[in-house]
């Protein structure tokens, strides 16, 4: 093999280091703005539902209504964040296979870029 197929080749598996890089990249950006928006999904959550509660705490006419709407609240409270935390543990379930579907593709391409370097070596 000539030097000039030699620096072909590494600048082929170069490139391809450099495609895998970014496509890891990329995975990390969709990863931090999914779960960025999913926190910020939670957080205005929360934030609807302090001001309920200040509603709820300036309009009830007895501290008995108050009381039991507290605990009607904190049940609803209690569903809403299960359900965020089921949808949340999905999400992070779909990011994994996404993370390992990368893996495995970049492991292949390494098993290849093994094998053109062997044949440049040895050709």
């Amino acid at each position: 093999m000539t030097v000039k197929d030699n620096l072909n080749t590494i600048n082929e598996l170069t490139d391809k280091s450099l495609a895998r890089m970014n496509a890891l990249g990329e995975l990390n950006l969709k990863a931090a703005e999914t779960m960025a928006a999913r926190q910020m999904d939670t957080w205005s959550m929360l934030m609807e539902q302090s001001m309920r509660m200040f509603t709820l705490a300036t309009e009830a006419k007895t501290y008995g209504d108050y009381y039991k709407a507290q605990v009607d609240f904190a049940k609803e409270m209690t569903e809403r964040l299960m359900a965020e935390s089921k949808t949340n543990l999905k999400v992070a379930g779909e990011l994994r296979d996404e993370y390992r579907g990368w893996y495995d593709a970049a492991m292949a391409e390494v098993r290849n870029s093994k094998d053109v370097v062997r044949n440049a070596v040895t050709a």
